[in-house]
């Protein structure tokens, strides 16, 4: 009771608050907000013809839930939902709270769904058409100002048919929406959330993805190219962990993973990289020099990080190994 006597001060901030001149042009265009039924992970994400979306619209906590607040923004929805679900709101009934202290609830479009995949969502009456969302089980698409009405239901479709992690279903509604024709006035940025089912305690741990692109001629195209680097990095920060434990095997398979989701350009050489750099910290040099030689060609630079490695203890303090590293690069 006392958090929740704190937080009312924080809801009268929506009553004192008219739509501002910031927000006189609505934000965003569509979104969804899902709990995984199988992993408990929870997400949400978006496209706008708006610089920067991902700052303002989406937000999600681990073990509490996600937000995206839309239309004639009001960002508080965000922080504010967060903190009613955590006090152990429901997704409707901390979105109830909100709109009913917000004298521009008419202009808001607004969706959430907590931990335990309960969702709402609200499309005011003066948000423009097309506008409308579409609920289902444990998920909410909500759109304004689309070429076609039909959008989220085509976002809803594809959500439900689509496969693999949450990031990936997630990824299939934004591209289901572009296919139907998307904002009527183009587009411009986007973002994803994903987070895991239960906080650690330590929210930059529990943010499997957080990503934004803020202007590209296809945002929900590089969104999900992305996607697909973040899976590299978190193999490549798997087979660190493994490394560090003593999981040598495990670390190989996890780099492997890592060089085969992404080019080496794409991470300008980082995991070929590391890959040749535990190798040849377990004496199997044969087999680290290919992999090195790779990180070369991204850029010559990678030669002058092998000298630095033995100080910081990742390679052997040894100058004929060390030396030897550096000449195979550069041949």
């Amino acid at each position: 009771m006392r958090k929740m006597a704190l937080l009312l001060p924080l809801l009268g901030l929506l009553v004192a608050a008219p739509v501002a001149a910031a927000q006189l042009r609505p934000v965003s265009t569509y979104s969804i907000v899902a709990r995984d039924s199988l992993t408990g992970q929870i997400g949400v994400a978006v496209q706008s013809h708006w610089f920067s979306v991902g700052s303002v619209v989406p937000w999600a906590e681990a073990g509490v839930g996600a937000v995206a607040t839309q239309s004639f923004v009001e960002p508080s929805y965000g922080p504010l939902g967060l903190e009613l679900m955590r006090l152990g709101r429901s997704a409707p009934e901390a979105l109830s709270a909100l709109v009913s202290t917000d004298p521009d609830a008419a202009v808001r479009q607004v969706a959430m769904v907590d931990a335990n995949g309960r969702v709402a969502a609200h499309t005011g009456a003066r948000c423009i058409a097309n506008a409308s969302h579409v609920t289902g089980a444990q998920y909410s698409v909500q759109a304004n100002l689309m070429e076609n009405a039909t959008v989220p239901r085509a976002m809803a479709r594809a959500y439900e048919r689509a496969t693999g992690d949450l990031a990936d279903r997630l990824l299939a509604a934004l591209e289901a929406a572009e296919g139907e024709g998307g904002d009527v006035r183009g587009r411009q940025s986007s973002a994803l959330i994903v987070v895991k089912a239960e906080s650690s305690g330590r929210p930059w741990a529990d943010r499997l993805f957080d990503l934004r692109v803020e202007d590209a001629p296809d945002p929900v195209g590089e969104l999900r190219r992305l996607v697909r680097l973040q899976r590299a990095y978190l193999a490549l920060n798997e087979g660190d962990e493994r490394f560090t434990a003593g999981d040598v095997a495990g670390a190989l398979a996890a780099y492997h993973e890592a060089t085969d989701l992404v080019p080496d350009a794409a991470t300008n050489g980082e995991a070929a990289f590391w890959v040749g750099i535990t190798l040849a910290g377990v004496e199997r040099v044969e087999e680290a020099l290919p992999w090195l030689r790779r990180a070369q060609v991204q850029d010559a630079r990678w030669a002058e990080v092998v000298r630095r490695l033995p100080a910081a203890g990742l390679l052997p303090d040894d100058p004929a190994l060390v030396a030897r590293l550096i000449a195979e690069m550069q041949r």
